[in-house]
């Protein structure tokens, strides 16, 4: 479980918004030296802080600190969609107009049309996911409590 500490904003029926504190661990990182990220973060680039919406089955309330969280193996599911899903589209599309033989051309406009269409893809299996509260931030625990509202992959009271 990927945890991020935040303050609750707001509060409504099952679920709370919480503002989270961006912290960068480039300092801890063997590649920050040729990282975008790294870069991004010297520079003071892109907000500092996050607004998530939790879904919790608790009461709480403005101003709680809080613990949210999100599989890592759905982060790691989206990760593979996003970057894997256009890159086997563009393959696909430029290898069969190649073995279609045809022209140069034809075959670099094919790869376009492929990544594309895995773009497409990805937004569409996006858009699906959405419904899935399985991969949706979930509120852990409070930021004084030791032990987990989350266990087994339901939400405990």
């Amino acid at each position: 479980m990927i945890e991020e500490r935040g303050r609750v904003l707001s509060v409504e029926e099952g679920a709370v918004w919480v503002e989270t504190v961006r912290s960068s661990t480039c300092g801890n990182c063997a590649a920050k030296a040729g990282c975008g990220q790294a870069l991004l973060a010297r520079v003071g680039s892109g907000a500092r802080r996050g607004f998530i919406r939790a879904l919790t089955d608790r009461s709480w309330q403005i101003g709680d600190e809080v613990f949210i969280g999100i599989p890592e193996d759905a982060v790691v599911r989206g990760a593979l969609w996003v970057y894997l899903t256009p890159l086997l589209g563009l393959f696909a599309a430029a290898l069969l107009a190649q073995a279609l033989e045809a022209a140069e051309p034809m075959v670099i406009l094919a790869a376009v049309s492929g990544l594309i269409a895995g773009f497409a893809v990805v937004r569409w299996h996006g858009q699906q996911a959405q419904r899935d509260t399985r991969l949706m931030p979930q509120v852990l625990r409070s930021a004084g409590q030791m032990m987990p509202f989350v266990q087994e992959g339901r939400l405990n009271g």
